[in-house]
């Protein structure tokens, strides 16, 4: 079972108050460009993060919480240097496939 990374934040920061969404057009882009299957997702509350180790991160955040998943740790690293206020991290479980 792979890992899954993820960078967690609030839903008002990651979704309004960062170009979260310019970001991932941008990485879908690329992906298609160079031929490679999508390897993240954005989530907002859903089954994932009702996790108990994603539950005990989110309580560092006020209110609900939205998250950036991949498969590839390099994306993530990257996105909490673009973002900065983001929690970082990773899980494995079977309840993501």
């Amino acid at each position: 079972m792979n890992p899954y990374y993820f960078a967690l934040a609030s839903e008002k920061f990651l979704l309004r108050q960062e170009p979260i969404e310019e970001i991932l057009r941008e990485r879908t882009k690329y992906y298609e460009y160079m031929n490679k299957p999508i390897d993240f997702w954005l989530i907002k509350p859903n089954l994932f993060l009702e996790v108990p180790e994603i539950l005990e991160v989110g309580k560092k955040l006020s209110g609900p919480i939205a998250a950036v998943i991949s498969t590839n740790v390099l994306f993530i690293t990257w996105l909490k240097l673009r973002l900065s206020f983001v929690i970082t991290g990773s899980i494995t479980k079977t309840i993501l496939k």
